[in-house]
């Protein structure tokens, strides 16, 4: 079917109470595996490209190869651009073909937040079924070329999670609770769970009702995975654990078949194990069966 915008599926998992994968990817092999594993669940999912490997491939690349997976697909996919700092980047990712757009104006201030990210709002919605996120308080580690530090990461105000999505106009809000990216070094990270489940009962007395992100997937427990989608965030997404996957079997593919050539049984290989590794993930968001 065709690339579908993010907002209906994630108000739907709002309403559900299941959350929906997003699965940053940085090849067309991972890609790949994102939509068969979606597929094998019937889920919906939403793909997700950081602004390196969108540079790299360029966006009407990736747009035309996510175009040709998901038209052959019976779930609904969307592609979305994460984490972007540059306005222009944005539109031409809309152009190109993209579904939703996240523009972090995460490390501004207050209002030179809510001003970038108004733009890119009536941008995309000028230009059709294209949805935003956009984020206040800043997530801690690093996620392609946004990096903050642990003690500089300042937590999602909630007094004004409202204000800043109703003067913004974004489709669907991450709010800073604590999550962080990469992977965490404790069993224990200090998630501010009342914090996501106040801003989540504030927003719910909006109509329409803005879907909340949740940042910072990898290495956190499947309680408490299970925990944040229970109060309310609806897209959860993962991006190290995936590198991890494809730089691991990689490694051990290679290390069993050093002198094999044949990069298609490679490809196979990392493919086949991303299909799983995602697959994981759909159950345990709840997603499976919600296409």
């Amino acid at each position: 079917m065709p690339i579908s915008s993010a907002s209906e599926m994630l108000r739907r998992a709002t309403e559900e109470g299941y959350a929906i994968g997003a699965f940053n990817v940085t090849s067309f092999v991972q890609m790949l595996a994102v939509v068969e594993a979606a597929t094998a669940k019937r889920a919906p999912v939403i793909i997700q490209t950081s602004v390196t490997p969108t540079l790299f491939f360029g966006p009407s690349t990736i747009a035309a190869a996510c175009r040709a997976f998901a038209d052959d697909a019976p779930v609904p996919v969307c592609l979305h651009l994460d984490h972007c700092t540059d306005v222009e980047l944005c539109k031409r990712c809309v152009d190109a073909g993209y579904t939703n757009i996240m523009i972090d104006g995460s490390q501004l201030d207050f209002d030179c937040n809510i001003a970038v990210t108004r733009e890119i709002v009536e941008y995309c919605h000028s230009a059709g079924d294209v949805s935003v996120e956009g984020e206040l308080g800043t997530v801690s580690g690093v996620e392609d070329q946004v990096a903050v530090v642990e003690d500089e990461a300042a937590l999602c105000p909630v007094d004004k999670a409202v204000e800043f999505v109703e003067r913004s106009g974004v489709d669907v809000f991450a709010p800073a609770i604590g999550t962080a990216h990469g992977v965490y070094t404790t069993p224990d990270p200090k998630i501010d769970f009342r914090r996501l489940e106040e801003i989540v009962q504030l927003l719910a007395r909006r109509e329409p009702r803005t879907p909340v992100v949740i940042h910072g997937g990898t290495g956190l427990g499947a309680d408490i995975v299970r925990r944040l989608v229970g109060l309310g965030g609806s897209k959860f997404n993962v991006s190290t654990d995936l590198k991890h996957v494809l730089i691991d079997t990689t490694a051990d593919y290679l290390a069993q078949h050093r002198e094999s050539y044949n990069p298609g049984k490679l490809d196979s290989a990392v493919k086949e194990a991303h299909v799983a590794r995602i697959g994981e993930w759909i159950e345990l968001l709840g997603s499976t069966g919600r296409a």
